[in-house]
């Protein structure tokens, strides 16, 4: 049985769980810190009472990619394997917030506590996941953001168009056929987190959980270190 490489199983968590976070902790962008600035602007504008979730999140995601660097550089200097410590430890995070999610959804105000726990918790998981990336998993696409993987797809696309059959059309279309299926696994995140946010939202977190859980067996397409 041939095993999913491990970037496609990060795209498809890195788009469920913004996706879902978005819907479930009141417009909360969890994977990537970018959102965040715009609905932040914009709530201190119209005045709106969930400043402090978005404002939190760019120090905490900050915060934790500069823990686990240390704590990867330390174990790279023993000799311990880097990726599965980072991958365990996202994975406990997201085990944790699906727990949590259980035990104290739905949430409907950002400004709770159990808000702000469940939204730095899933914060802090996908820090994680874009240091593991970006160290890693560098030769793959990203996992939590898509404009510049779309961005590149379509500057490829018109030189497969314009450039015929040359070499450089032959690396477009290779970059177009990995790029696109992580564009895929990323939207069909999303598609899932909605669905399940919308039909069982208090176990709406348990998937990524399981997913994460699932990247341990998943085929690794790049040296651990690259």
């Amino acid at each position: 049985m041939t095993r999913l490489p491990l970037s496609v199983l990060l795209s498809f968590n890195g788009g469920y769980v913004d996706t879902a976070g978005f819907l479930a902790l009141q417009g909360l962008f969890t994977a990537h810190v970018t959102g965040n600035f715009v609905t932040l602007g914009a709530t201190l504008v119209t005045g709106g009472s969930d400043a402090l979730p978005k404002l939190l999140a760019l120090p905490v995601f900050c915060l934790v990619i500069f823990i686990a660097r240390i704590a990867a550089l330390l174990l790279q200097k023993a000799q311990r394997p880097v990726l599965k410590f980072l991958l365990a430890a996202k994975v406990i995070l997201l085990f944790a917030a699906a727990i949590f999610s259980v035990a104290h959804g739905p949430f409907s105000s950002a400004t709770t506590i159990a808000n702000l726990v469940m939204g730095m918790t899933l914060v802090s998981a996908m820090a994680i996941q874009n240091a593991l990336h970006r160290v890693h998993l560098a030769k793959s696409p990203p996992s939590t953001l898509m404009t510049g993987t779309t961005t590149q797809i379509m500057l490829d696309l018109g030189e497969i168009m314009v450039g015929g059959k040359g070499e450089s059309s032959a690396l477009a279309l290779t970059r177009v056929k990995r790029m696109s299926v992580a564009v895929a696994a990323f939207a069909f995140g999303c598609a899932c987190a909605a669905l399940a946010t919308a039909t069982i939202p208090l176990w709406a977190f348990v998937i990524p959980a399981v997913i994460g859980a699932l990247s341990f067996a998943a085929r690794i397409a790049t040296p651990e270190g690259d």
